[in-house]
């Protein structure tokens, strides 16, 4: 029988344990929870013995559909595209099914910040400690910083000291966006010269000593300092803190008439901690860090060294934020964002835990228990994270309701073994796969008493639609997929489902990630369509992105918005959805011209590369890649998953020839090798074109119409596991 990692394995509960999760888990997770250990050891055993069973038939029942669905395309390759047969072949084969009844989700024990403050959500890997804090921490961040350091602004700074000239624009930038969020009455916050609290209220004074309060007086929330010399003063729109530091002192401040040396913004209300897409965590070592950095945050004690030029300091948890309220009292605002934690989907396994039966078990699975587990510390503890005593896990990757079922009935178990109330650990339904999308109602319903997140993740769910519809034909180019009805409708109905089944005031729609952290001012530009919408949070990708994306949902009213919105008619049906964004035969014929078509494969290919070659040689499961232009965007396995089923459908229709592949993968490896030249770490690809790396990327390619819904994981995790165990660094 095949044990975990060779040697050094424990033998539980009818599981073969990874030795270095195992002492994780009696060490440091379990020690203070108050959950007995063979309790523990034999729930985690009824769940990947018992449970996997039904997570491997659901895999088989995907496999299975995805097989009719090519054999329903293949009969008719060659003639125009039938909506309505193809509707009624996917209502027979169960892949679209009848829609319920309407109904109202029920979870209960839900914290503010998810049910009731719209804002940015942060999306950070585990395994990264420092990261993790940093997104903790981005509850705040300065507005006046996120403007000067970033070409949020139009441009980007100079190199060298401060520039006052630069600094005036971000400080008129910030005077605007207070006027146009907490105004004055019959003044700007331009011409003030003193802030001070008079009597309970906000009073500005002007140049020509004029003074005003605000023109909302309920903006004001509270102060730190005196009340002739507030240091600090809290303002609130939209249920969105906005903090104005005062210090005459300061360089900034000194500079300014009224001493505001920076404007502070609450920003990511929420943090998703990664324990999927952005991290490559392929055997136990690497499992372990991710629970361990989750346990930290559970139990506010992870810290992590950081050194900055010649200084060295410890990063922590913030703490909270304590005022005095206008009427005397305090007043205290959170510190850190309300963490969530996404657990890896179905489909992967794991070498860190091995069955009864010598099998690796499904990695969601040992997901769902010990991030549980490791919660605990917060739910019974302080409760430093939810003060609702709560458990927020993002399920992704999930296709269709029976598997959302499932999901559920997997959160039940770990309740009952770890001792928890029933529907304590609430679920995030990433709307990313095309079987959910069409079937979000039965979704949400499956899981209708802990729901508390539903979220388009655009990136996995046009990977999803390349691979449904491989066989359908080629597919437009990738830079025209935005513009596809079915992509329009799919924003749409995800809030117009989300906001019929009750969500509003009780859960999230989120919507996807910005994926290019240098582009801030295109951000600006952009990112204000998704509160528009009716979403009230959507990703960012670093707390600097989270901060001027907190400026939207000051500009528009999201709850005023989902009110408009909520019971009325929706704005996409079904056949929106259903619409195949295949190319139009003209340009498959000749429209393309072979410039065209190289384009396409340079840009797709020099991404898979870019993104893989760390991956797999260095165990970057994100980072900010930059392109074939020369711009940094942020990849993971999102964005890989996309490029790597493009280029598979034009090899599977012709479109592209395997020779032009492997010609452009090799050019293209090239380009990639020049980009990172300055990285003492990495492993050129050429001129070998043989290492792990570079055959990965080439797998995903050429294989990937057969990969499973066409998820990069597989091949991924064994070139990673191939190239740890050449070096001997295997956990």
């Amino acid at each position: 029988m095949a044990t975990p990692e060779s040697d050094d394995t424990v033998e539980v509960a009818e599981l073969f344990v990874g030795r270095e999760l195992y002492d994780f888990v009696m060490n440091e997770a379990l020690p203070g929870s108050d959950v007995d250990p063979d309790r523990f050891w034999a729930g985690l055993s009824a769940l990947v013995n018992d449970f996997g069973d039904r997570n491997r038939e659901l895999l088989e029942e995907r496999a299975t559909m995805q097989a009719s669905i090519d054999a329903w395309h293949s009969e008719r390759r060659g003639q125009p595209h039938d909506h309505r047969s193809y509707r009624a072949f996917l209502e027979e084969l169960g892949y679209l099914r009848p829609e319920g009844p309407d109904f109202v989700i029920e979870t209960d024990r839900i914290d503010p910040e998810i049910a009731e403050t719209p804002g940015p959500q942060l999306v950070v890997p585990a395994t990264n400690a420092r990261y993790a804090l940093n997104a903790a921490n981005a509850r705040w961040g300065s507005l006046y910083d996120a403007l000067y350091g970033t070409n949020a602004l139009g441009d980007r700074p100079g190199p060298g000291p401060y520039d006052p000239e630069r600094g005036a624009r971000v400080i008129a930038w910030g005077r605007s966006f207070l006027d146009e969020s907490v105004p004055l009455s019959d003044a700007s916050h331009v011409d003030v010269v003193e802030y001070a609290v008079a009597d309970g209220a906000l009073v500005a004074t002007m140049a020509d000593g004029s003074r005003a309060g605000l023109a909302d007086p309920t903006a004001f929330e509270g102060y730190a300092g005196t009340e002739d010399a507030p240091t600090a003063i809290l303002l609130s729109h939209h249920g969105l803190g906005i903090e104005l530091r005062v210090d005459r002192h300061d360089p900034i401040g000194g500079r300014d008439a009224a001493g505001v040396a920076d404007v502070h913004l609450e920003a990511a209300v929420t943090a998703i901690v990664d324990c999927e897409d952005s991290v490559a965590a392929v055997d136990s070592t690497d499992k372990v860090l991710v629970y361990r950095n989750w346990l930290g945050l559970m139990r506010g004690d992870l810290t992590e060294s950081v050194t900055k030029g010649d200084k060295t300091f410890t990063r922590a948890l913030e703490p909270d934020r304590t005022y005095t309220a206008p009427t005397g009292g305090s007043v205290t605002r959170s510190g850190r964002a309300l963490l969530l934690i996404r657990n890896v989907g179905h489909l992967m396994t794991t070498p860190a835990v091995l069955d009864g039966a010598g099998r690796e078990a499904g990695e969601g699975l040992l997901d769902a228990m010990i991030t549980a587990l490791c919660a605990v510390h917060d739910i019974r503890g302080r409760g430093l994270n939810s003060s609702a005593g709560s458990m927020y896990v993002v399920k992704p990757k999930m296709h269709g309701s029976d598997e959302v079922a499932f999901t559920g009935d997997v959160f039940s178990h770990v309740e009952s073994v770890l001792g928890l109330e029933p529907n304590t650990i609430k679920i995030g339904v990433m709307d990313e796969e095309r079987r959910t999308t069409l079937n979000l109602k039965e979704c949400i319903r499956a899981v209708r008493h802990r729901l508390a997140f539903i979220n388009t993740g655009f990136l996995d769910r046009t990977g999803d639609e390349i691979h449904t519809s491989m066989a359908a034909g080629p597919m437009v180019r990738k830079g025209d997929m935005k513009t596809q009805r079915w992509i329009t409708a799919y924003e749409q109905w995800n809030v117009d489902i989300g906001l019929a089944c009750g969500m509003r005031g009780r859960a999230q729609i989120g919507k996807g990630m910005w994926a290019a952290p240098e582009l801030m001012a295109e951000m600006l530009d952009q990112k204000i369509g998704h509160p528009e919408t009716g979403a009230n949070c959507a990703w960012v990708p670093s707390p600097t992105a989270a901060t001027l994306h907190a400026t939207h949902y000051h500009q528009v009213d999201v709850v005023a918005r989902q009110a408009e919105l909520a019971g009325g008619h929706r704005r996409a049906s079904l056949d929106d959805l259903l619409a195949i964004p295949l190319a139009d035969p003209t340009d498959v014929a000749g429209g393309w011209s072979d410039s065209d078509r190289q384009a396409e494969l340079d840009n797709n290919a020099q991404g898979i590369l870019g993104y893989v070659v760390r991956w797999v040689d260095q165990g970057v499961g994100c980072s900010t890649v930059p392109d074939i232009d020369e711009i940094g965007l942020m990849e993971d396995r999102a964005t890989c998953r996309i490029s790597s089923q493009h280029i598979a459908n034009w090899l599977h229709h012709d479109v592209v020839s395997g020779d032009e592949v492997v010609e452009t993968m090799r050019r293209m490896a090239q380009v990639v090798d020049r980009q990172n030249a300055d990285d003492p770490n990495y492993q050129p690809m050429a001129p070998d074109y043989d290492g792990p790396a570079f055959l990965a990327a080439l797998d995903l390619v050429l294989s990937g119409a057969e990969q499973p819904s066409g998820y990069t994981e597989p091949i991924l995790h064994a070139r990673r596991l191939q190239l740890k165990s050449s070096a001997g660094t295997s956990g």
